[in-house]
């Protein structure tokens, strides 16, 4: 399936927030293209619609990203973020499964 930035700000719970989608929409191209070179295209049909578990990484890495999309440091309480940094773990497990290595 192909994520949109509606997808995002519904999982963000903002669906109907329209800056937040159009915002969702610029950012979901660039996290998909990161996707994308991550697994070196593993994963993706020729058309570029990803797997299930690849559209998941793709919405839950896209909401991360339009949460700070100035990518500046945020501390909220006494948690501080710099933005975006990569991919977390989980996203990594799922990424990793696309991935070719070199053996």
């Amino acid at each position: 399936m192909i994520v949109t930035g509606q997808m995002v700000a519904d999982f963000l719970g903002q669906g109907d927030d329209t800056e937040l989608v159009a915002l969702a929409g610029q950012s979901v191209t660039i996290i998909t293209a990161m996707a994308r070179a991550y697994t070196r295209g593993n994963g993706f049909s020729g058309v570029g619609v990803p797997e299930d578990d690849l559209a998941a990484v793709i919405t839950t890495a896209t909401a991360r990203l339009v949460a700070n999309p100035e990518q500046l440091r945020v501390t909220v309480g006494g948690v501080q973020t710099d933005g975006f940094q990569g991919w977390t773990l989980p996203e990594l497990f799922v990424l990793n499964r696309y991935r070719r290595r070199t053996r």
